[in-house]
């Protein structure tokens, strides 16, 4: 499976993003790595290609922010996504 191109931090909007839409899949793919009890580097290097061991700083940030907003998704930005969209 491909993974869009993504930032180290996903955008911290209010509302859901052009950017969250595109990423709904490696968030799901975070959240069941979480729920699994997985390794954050292995599910860092499966989900977005990167090598914790080669970028560990990095790696950490895009884990922990994309996870968070996995997070902000299930609480709050769901919503976002039932509501009626302007044609």
């Amino acid at each position: 499976m491909t993974v869009p191109a993504f930032q180290d931090q996903p955008p911290q909007l209010d509302r859901v993003s052009a950017y969250d839409e595109k990423h709904l899949a490696s968030y799901i793919r975070l959240l069941d790595a979480e729920a699994e009890g997985a390794d954050w580097r292995e599910a860092v290097a499966f989900i977005f290609g990167i090598d914790a061991d080669k970028e560990p700083d990095r790696a950490k940030l895009v884990y922990d922010s994309h996870l968070a907003r996995a997070h902000w998704m299930t609480e709050k930005g769901y919503r976002h996504l039932l509501e009626p969209r302007m044609q």
